[in-house]
């Protein structure tokens, strides 16, 4: 009898485990997506006019990392409305290394047809116009800016207002003009 009851005690403790192991992934994945979003991040795709020139600025001289990217077929990008003609060979690049790290992914328009951005300021035009880069050293990432030759725009870098204490603004251009923001502390 007691070595009955003994079983039974072990056989609750392996169920409770084997539940425990197979809801925790559900529940963490749950508690990571709320909401209808299967992620929290977004990937940013630009279309640039030299796609070398504008890896060398988002790696040297910005800090991102490059991943592996992709190849999409004409036929795919014909059908899905990416391209009317040509597939696309994108090159990715990433903050960090945590699966929810900002993803930027950088491609050349197949037939050339691409125009440059020429705006003069980050309220130009409508729709999306900058990026926000935060940085845990703005001297450091100036330093890599003027390691590139990259000049900060206007009196940059400038305090942020009342509210946001050591906290500087950079604003730059890449290669096609478009505005990057650099915002953290500095020291000097």
């Amino acid at each position: 009898m007691r070595n009955r009851n003994w079983l039974v005690v072990l056989g609750g403790a392996l169920a409770l485990v084997v539940t425990i192991v197979w809801a925790a992934p559900n529940s963490a994945q749950s508690a990571a997506s709320t909401g209808e979003f299967a992620s929290e991040t977004i990937d940013l795709g630009v279309v640039v006019s030299d796609l070398e020139k504008s890896a060398d600025f988002y790696t040297k001289t910005i800090g991102f990392t490059e991943v592996e990217g992709f190849k999409v077929a004409a036929d795919f990008c014909r059908d899905a409305g990416l391209t009317v003609d040509g597939g696309l060979d994108i090159r990715v690049f990433v903050l960090g290394e945590a699966p929810t790290a900002t993803r930027l992914k950088l491609m050349e328009s197949p037939v050339g047809s691409a125009t440059s951005n020429d705006d003069k300021t980050i309220v130009s035009r409508l729709g999306f116009s900058y990026l926000t880069i935060r940085v845990k050293d703005l001297d450091r990432a100036l330093e890599r800016l003027a390691e590139t030759k990259v000049s900060s725009l206007a009196k940059g870098p400038v305090p942020l207002p009342k509210g946001f204490p050591n906290l500087y603004l950079s604003l730059v251009r890449d290669p096609d003009g478009n505005f990057v923001e650099l915002i953290g502390p500095m020291k000097n």
